[in-house]
């Protein structure tokens, strides 16, 4: 259906779409409950770390502060104003940056976003490309040495391959900068600055897409083994077709089904492991200021990095449904 030629949405798919719509709203407000009560729950708050590093924690000065924070107020007060402020899009203020916290997830989001989607491309690419060579060369050489680097890089922890690369490029080779996102020392515009991103980039891309390598890899050997099997991949070899298009166009392509899957769901997983690897690069994302804000007790700027990520995976799930129904002819998405 389309109007003015512009291609409208199938009413199936948008029916389909309100109603998982639908299924997440009580997800969230799970998610909104759990993270404000098992936060409470986590001993000190802001009042005790900005006395400490003042060096007076008299009761008169807590009691003061825990008065501007509205940490004096009962839970189930703070918890309703939380959720009011929540329904007018409002995340909170952040005493401890004195910033609104939704500013300052806006400037870090998309430094872990950059992050992020380069090392889950750099991973599916290298991920799918492995697992087909060694599926295509299965019980030879390149499989054996395939599925040995990939049982590696399953038993490999991230900070571990952060730290080696660390050691090689920066300290021994001098060849890529340690941490950080830019050079501080020069001020960089332009293409200049895209290369010092990029060059800065390259460790803690590489770092967390490790990992998801090996995933991949095996995941695609497995799918493409399968799929090998299948009746019309039999009939197309019987018919003497050529086996390079035998397997690009019938073998991984439907293999690549449950890939779209396991990308949708790794989001958060990469949202886990980039707060470690942000931090051994002292990237400055949304891992890192996650991490900063746990050993402050920012309590609002926690709850509105842990809303703000789980909100991002949830939405990938929903467009893993969606492009899964429409890779896959075979599944009812009425």
């Amino acid at each position: 259906m389309s109007v003015s030629g512009v291609a409208l949405p199938d009413a199936r798919v948008l029916r389909y779409l309100g109603v998982r719509v639908l299924q997440v709203i009580p997800t969230i407000l799970a998610i909104v409950v759990l993270n404000f009560f098992f936060l409470r729950l986590a001993p000190g708050d802001l009042a005790e770390v900005i006395a400490g590093e003042a060096g007076s924690a008299s009761p008169e000065y807590m009691a003061i502060l825990r008065q501007q924070f509205g940490l004096d107020q009962s839970i189930w007060v703070q918890f309703t104003k939380y959720l009011t402020e929540l329904a007018q899009l409002n995340l909170g203020y952040s005493f401890r940056n004195s910033l609104p916290v939704l500013d300052l997830i806006v400037s870090r989001a998309p430094n872990t976003a950059l992050l992020m989607l380069s090392s889950l491309l750099i991973a599916v690419v290298l991920g799918v490309l492995f697992g087909a060579i060694s599926a295509q060369w299965r019980g030879k050489w390149p499989d054996g040495v395939i599925s040995a680097l990939s049982t590696v890089g399953f038993a490999t922890p991230l900070f571990w391959v952060g730290l080696m690369l660390i050691v090689l490029f920066s300290v021994e080779l001098r060849w890529l900068p340690a941490g950080g996102m830019q050079d501080l020392e020069h001020s960089y515009t332009g293409f200049a600055h895209m290369l010092d991103v990029a060059r800065h980039m390259v460790l803690p891309v590489f770092s967390l897409a490790f990992f998801y390598i090996a995933i991949y890899t095996r995941l695609t050997r497995s799918a493409m083994l399968e799929v090998q099997e299948l009746d019309f991949v039999r009939t197309a070899r019987a018919k003497g077709l050529n086996p390079l298009p035998v397997t690009l166009r019938h073998v991984l392509r439907n293999a690549l089904l449950p890939i779209v899957t396991m990308t949708g769901l790794q989001l958060g997983a990469l949202l886990s492991g980039s707060v470690v690897i942000e931090t051994v690069f002292a990237w400055p994302g949304m891992g890192r200021l996650a991490f900063d804000a746990v050993f402050q007790r920012d309590i609002n700027l926690l709850l509105g990095v842990l809303f703000f990520s789980s909100f991002l995976v949830i939405v990938s799930n929903l467009v893993t449904d969606l492009v899964y129904a429409l890779l896959d002819p075979r599944i009812d998405i009425r």
